[in-house]
């Protein structure tokens, strides 16, 4: 045997001790543990709320006041309320409510406690009946025009739409001279 076989044989030794210590490297395990799986909800945490609004519009007016209405539902498994809205329309936005008033008329008046959704419920926002005040517009809501309204719940957070203007006719509103509420003519808001 030649003395150059010896260092190929030891360069091929160590090349297959690397080779097969890179493997079982490879194979052995990780020294660190995996995370741990967030635990799940309990069964009885509420979902977290979210506000659908379904054929949202506002009715068309020339100066003075108007509101949007549509259809109003939660998705999630417990109550939210919307508290306040606000609008592209105008600085001052008031959740409204119809009722009968004293002498038997219909009287619009703010609804200080809100909408309350209750889930999978659709809660109405129509002409005569609850609404979204939009007061001391700034300019004319014509056909077509958008409107932009922000929704506050009372879970914190908050809610955009974009409510399409439509002409309609009724809902002629007046401002009673002292208390704060408005009669309504022609049966809507």
């Amino acid at each position: 045997m030649s003395s150059s076989a010896h260092p190929r044989r030891g360069l091929l030794l160590l090349t297959s001790v690397c080779i097969a210590g890179l493997a079982l490297t490879g194979c052995a395990g990780s020294s660190t543990t995996p995370a741990a799986a967030a635990p799940p909800a309990p069964a009885s945490a509420p979902a977290p709320a979210g506000v659908t609004i379904t054929d949202p519009w506002v009715k068309t007016a020339e100066s003075g006041m108007t509101a949007v209405f549509g259809t109003f539902t939660t998705s999630g498994s417990a109550p939210v309320t919307i508290r306040s809205a606000v609008t592209s329309a105008s600085p001052r936005t008031e959740l409204h409510e119809v009722v009968t008033g004293a002498d038997g008329a219909m009287v619009m008046r703010p609804r200080a406690d809100g909408f309350a959704l209750e889930p999978g419920t659709p809660h109405v926002l129509a002409p005569g009946g609850d609404h979204i005040m939009i007061m001391d517009l700034t300019a004319p809501i014509r056909p077509g025009d958008q409107v932009e309204v922000t929704l506050s719940l009372s879970d914190g957070s908050t809610t955009r739409f974009t409510a399409l203007a439509k002409e309609t006719s009724g809902g002629e509103e007046n401002y009673d001279d002292g208390a704060g509420e408005m009669h309504m003519s022609e049966g809507g808001a």
